[in-house]
């Protein structure tokens, strides 16, 4: 017989392998798909046309969120700005402001972390519940949480009271009671974030750890909080502009009182009376600060994969 079967390297006669068609079929080589970069639209491809029935709604959307914003810096006292700033009032109300949004996100941060450490890595019972109890003052109206820390740690309050009697402790209108208050509406924001990042993390690298002889604390130190630090410092940066914003727990449990309990939100709302110039200053500081923030926030909580 003059055929002989091709062997595997061999090529097979009406096969063409490098495009894989039949020969003698009239076909040219197999055109490969064309390939895209990830991320990218390809070509030929128009863009989706916005219908006109959503595109007002969100352009009225967008001026109603806009517009208070740039009419706080229309009006602004641009010509008297630093003179505005260097009053003795309003630098003392920064002054107690920046100090108490600190020393809240600092008892946040002790309180917190070990918090949303429980929540994510444990399986307590009614974790459920205590997770509503902890976001809870997200929601609540900061005025009614600012009654409860009166009935709790108020003069006659349930802690209060003991604490009075016993070490002669007060804390309501006191600058303790700001920070008190602004950590009751601020910690929240750092434990969902802690809580969203150790549930993020991978848990063998605790258990390789722990296999080593690391202890839990250690593994913990060691290991756990260098994952979930980006996390941290979001929730740390979160609360502090939380805190440094807080208005209605703080003036219902630590009063108004310059230079002692007035912070820059209650700074504003004294000043919006007798000096509106001064309130529109304080405003531009709080505005500055909180933009500060999301643009520092920008690539964890407004980026789009």
């Amino acid at each position: 017989m003059s055929d002989r079967s091709t062997g595997p390297g061999e090529n097979r006669p009406g096969r063409d392998l490098r495009t894989g068609n039949a020969e003698g079929r009239g076909t040219g080589p197999a055109k490969s798909l064309p390939r895209h970069h990830p991320g990218t639209r390809p070509r030929g491809r128009r863009p989706h046309r916005v219908p006109v029935t959503l595109l007002l709604p969100a352009l009225l959307g967008l001026a109603f969120l806009v517009l208070p914003l740039v009419g706080l810096l229309i009006r602004a006292p641009w010509s008297s700005l630093s003179e505005q700033l260097t009053s003795t009032a309003v630098w003392d109300a920064l002054r107690l402001s920046l100090i108490s949004a600190t020393a809240a996100t600092a008892v946040s941060l002790v309180l917190g972390v070990p918090l949303a450490w429980l929540l994510a890595r444990t399986e307590l019972p009614g974790r459920r519940v205590i997770r509503a109890l902890v976001t809870l003052p997200l929601v609540l109206p900061p005025v009614v949480g600012g009654v409860a820390l009166l009935l709790v740690l108020g003069r006659r309050g349930i802690v209060g009271s003991w604490l009075d009697s016993a070490f002669g402790i007060t804390l309501p209108f006191t600058t303790t009671g700001v920070v008190i208050a602004e950590a009751f509406v601020a910690m929240p924001f750092l434990v969902i974030s802690v809580e969203g990042a150790l549930r993020a993390a991978d848990p063998r690298y605790e258990e390789a750890a722990a296999t080593l002889g690391a202890s839990r604390l250690t593994a913990f130190r060691r290991v756990t909080l260098p994952l979930i630090a980006p996390g941290i410092a979001a929730g740390a940066v979160l609360a502090w502009a939380r805190a440094l914003g807080e208005f209605g727990a703080t003036i219902t449990f630590a009063g108004n009182f310059p230079g002692r309990t007035q912070t820059m939100p209650l700074a504003v709302y004294l000043a919006m009376e007798s000096d509106p110039q001064a309130a529109i200053a304080l405003s531009l500081v709080l505005l500055v600060v909180s933009v500060a923030v999301l643009a520092g926030l920008r690539d964890r909580w407004l980026s789009t994969p």
